[in-house]
């Protein structure tokens, strides 16, 4: 087996942006409404790790200023999710509520600082020696096959915790508890 699949899934399956939306997605809208944003996710995952081959991640690592422009866009980006997840509350559910759809979650990628990292340590760490265009097919499909399974998993998980946030306090809670996770996501950008 090759290491960078064991690489590429403990790398996305730990928490993350992706992970503690996706699971406060199922929770809210459930699994099946949920799935375009897992299917961006998982696009959007590999269109990113692909780049990497074809030496995007060696250019953002040789450029200082937009490696941190992109630091900045991201946790900025992150930070007002998380405010937003921060004062969300089941009560506040409208029918024009919609989980992320695919474009939305597949763009998210693009600055996403786990996904970057991971993708350039993978590109980096685990080189199969193939052509650049080899390289970033390899990569892509690679973290887009192995994505979609962790974001399947942490929707699905997401839902279930849905039977348990059946009062205003319980989904106050969790909804707190995310949006806690998903700011401190937005600091780990810049360690």
């Amino acid at each position: 087996m090759d290491p960078l699949f064991a690489f590429v899934f403990v790398g996305l399956f730990s928490p993350g942006p992706n992970v503690i939306l996706l699971t406060a997605s199922g929770a809210r809208f459930g699994f099946a409404r949920t799935l375009p944003h897992v299917l961006g996710v998982a696009l959007g995952v590999g269109i990113t790790a692909g780049l990497t081959g074809f030496g995007i991640g060696a250019l953002l690592a040789a450029a200082p200023g937009l490696t941190h422009l992109l630091k900045i866009v991201a946790a900025a980006w992150i930070l007002w999710m998380a405010w937003t997840l921060w004062r969300s509350s089941a009560a506040d559910a409208k029918d024009t509520d919609a989980p992320w759809g695919i474009g939305k979650a597949a763009l998210f990628q693009w600055i996403n600082p786990k996904v970057w990292a991971i993708a350039i340590a993978a590109a980096s760490g685990f080189p199969g020696g193939l052509s650049p265009a080899g390289e970033a097919l390899r990569l892509g499909a690679t973290f887009s096959t192995i994505n979609l399974g962790v974001c399947l998993f942490w929707s699905f998980a997401g839902s279930l915790l849905a039977l348990l946030l059946t009062t205003p306090r319980a989904w106050t809670v969790f909804a707190r508890i995310m949006a806690t996770g998903l700011a401190a996501s937005a600091i780990m950008v810049f360690l």
